[in-house]
């Protein structure tokens, strides 16, 4: 459910109440006096205090590579570059996900109040998504304006709204999308544009948020951040001085020419279409409670959840799937699982023949690969018609941590094999796994890719390890999921959700518990394998950990 319609007659949410010590709440009609007095106050709050030793943080680039897409919070770690796992048992994403627009003037504090309505919100996905990314590709006589500070980066044609429209569509439909990253110094974008992933949450702010009539049918709920003009100034010659390099004549003369103008004609007005005014923005902590409140009823109402039972029960008494391939149940392969199934192997042994395990299922596996007709001369000058990979590359993709043991086996048999990894852990209180991270070639979309992990038993974490290689344009029908021990219920989900994944495995356990653990199944597979003690409580945690 969307947020109440705008109107003209937003609700303004009331400032923030005056700290103790400074008296009764100002009257409505406040004195000259009174106003330069809390302006003051206010300005003074947004300058470090003396002494304190710490450098202005540097940031020339809308997305910045090198730091991690997370927010660290008081309550949690926020992954704002992840991926839920909204996927029923067909594959399809259930409902899209919540959009919040926030606009307000140039340096209001927009980022801030998004990043306390995230803190506060605690969910663990989380896209915010920055108006600043959009800026139009300049042309050489733009960018020799924007150098003397007289190109208008405040209007709506700086942006390029279609872009951003396709991109929210997206990330609603929990989709990847491409983000450009723009460098502020050179005002230009680079190479290189990021990956983002559909949230649970996206958080869309910047300073034409509301500008774009399309744009807005986007947005669930529209938040202005209002916040005085002379705050508002100071924060830009700050921000404009130590992290992009402007001089402060330069910073002043664009804000007079275009930043002032542009708020009065295009920013200001749209206030009247906004759900939400917060005054004084990051400082108006009653207005962001509120604010959370109303999004934590939308969410519950959405109930973006995993619904494992549904996973479990969509296929009972089906078919195995045609595209699962079992290896042949000899002696010897029966003996290996005898062995490592058995609670009193050692460690030793259990690495040992888990390890002629994955090296029989990487055989079998490659024998699924396409190969065509070639014909070589021998070294007695007789030709031999034979067979070789008629494709360009294998990429192996481990779901850490216990796919990674998986690793060996497949560089034995591969030779110049390239590997990536991916790194899935279930929400113990949600029951939802989460991608926490990615590591995967730049061109893996020309490869057949061969997923590794060592159990399956609600294919909640194959599924999502499945999505996240077709966002990165791998074809269905290239990617091979490999694992020694699947439940019935996993190899259901996995089939039914994607039908042209080739599936491979040594066994197929038919039952899961009510924990959804594979029964009679190995144990905790990486516990064994790892030498690491179990959880405390004696559930599997690798099984919790990685919910494949």
């Amino acid at each position: 459910m969307a947020a109440p319609p705008a109107s003209a007659d937003a609700p303004r949410l009331p400032p923030p109440p005056a700290a103790a010590g400074d008296g009764p709440p100002r009257p409505a009609e406040r004195s000259e006096t009174a106003c330069e007095d809390r302006h003051a106050e206010s300005l003074d709050r947004l300058l470090p205090p003396v002494g304190t030793g710490r450098s202005p943080r540097k940031r020339t680039t809308s997305q910045c590579k090198s730091e991690p897409p997370l927010l660290r919070t008081s309550k949690r770690t926020i992954y704002t570059a992840g991926r839920p796992p909204w996927y029923n048992e067909h594959g399809t994403q259930s409902k899209e996900a919540f959009a919040i627009g926030l606009g307000g003037g140039s340096a209001s504090g927009k980022t801030t109040v998004a990043r306390m309505i995230i803190e506060a919100l605690d969910v663990p996905w989380v896209v915010l998504l920055s108006m600043d990314s959009f800026y139009k590709v300049l042309t050489t006589q733009q960018q020799e304006q924007a150098a003397h500070n007289n190109f208008n980066f405040d209007h709506p044609d700086a942006f390029d709204f279609d872009l951003i429209v396709s991109t929210l569509k997206k990330l609603k439909q929990g989709k990847s999308v491409k983000v450009p990253v723009y460098d502020f110094t050179t005002h230009s974008r680079k190479k290189d544009w990021k990956t983002l992933y559909g949230a649970n949450v996206i958080i869309f702010e910047g300073i034409m948020a509301f500008a774009d009539k399309t744009l807005l049918e986007l947005l669930d709920m529209k938040i202005f951040v209002d916040t005085d003009s002379d705050i508002r100034l100071v924060r830009r010659l700050r921000r404009d001085i130590s992290e992009r390099g402007r001089d402060i004549e330069g910073v002043i003369k664009q804000y007079n020419k275009f930043v002032k103008p542009a708020f009065d004609q295009y920013i200001q007005p749209t206030m009247r279409v906004a759900d939400i005014v917060v005054p004084w923005g990051s400082g108006n902590t009653v207005a962001i409670d509120l604010i959370v409140q109303h999004m934590h009823s939308q969410l519950e109402e959405r109930k973006l959840r995993w619904d494992m039972a549904a996973l479990a029960s969509a296929h009972q008494c089906h078919p195995l799937p045609r595209t699962l391939s079992v290896l042949k149940s000899t002696p010897q392969v029966r003996g290996m699982h005898t062995i490592i199934r058995d609670k009193e192997t050692s460690r030793d042994e259990f690495i040992f023949y888990s390890k002629r395990l994955m090296r029989l299922l990487i055989e079998h596996a490659l024998s699924f690969l396409p190969f065509q007709d070639c014909v070589v001369q021998t070294p007695q000058g007789q030709d031999y018609a034979g067979k070789c990979y008629a494709g360009k590359q294998i990429t192996g993709v481990s779901i850490l941590r216990a796919g990674e043991t998986m690793e060996p086996a497949l560089r034995a048999v591969c030779k110049d094999v390239r590997i990536g990894t991916i790194l899935i852990q279930t929400n113990q209180l949600t029951g939802e796994p989460e991608l926490h991270y990615l590591r995967l070639p730049k061109d893996i979309s020309d490869d057949h890719v061969i997923l590794m992990d060592c159990t399956v038993s609600t294919g909640a974490a194959a599924m999502m390890a499945v999505r996240v290689l077709l966002d990165h344009d791998v074809p269905e029908d290239k990617i091979f999921l490999l694992s020694l021990l699947m439940a019935e219920m996993g190899v259901h989900s996995v089939a039914y959700a994607f039908p042209r994944v080739r599936i491979i495995t040594t066994a197929v356990d038919k039952r899961v518990n009510d924990l959804f653990r594979i029964i009679p199944g190995i144990g905790n597979f990486g516990d064994r394998y790892f030498g690491t003690d179990a959880a405390p409580d004696g559930s599997d945690e690798e099984e919790v950990a990685s919910t494949s």
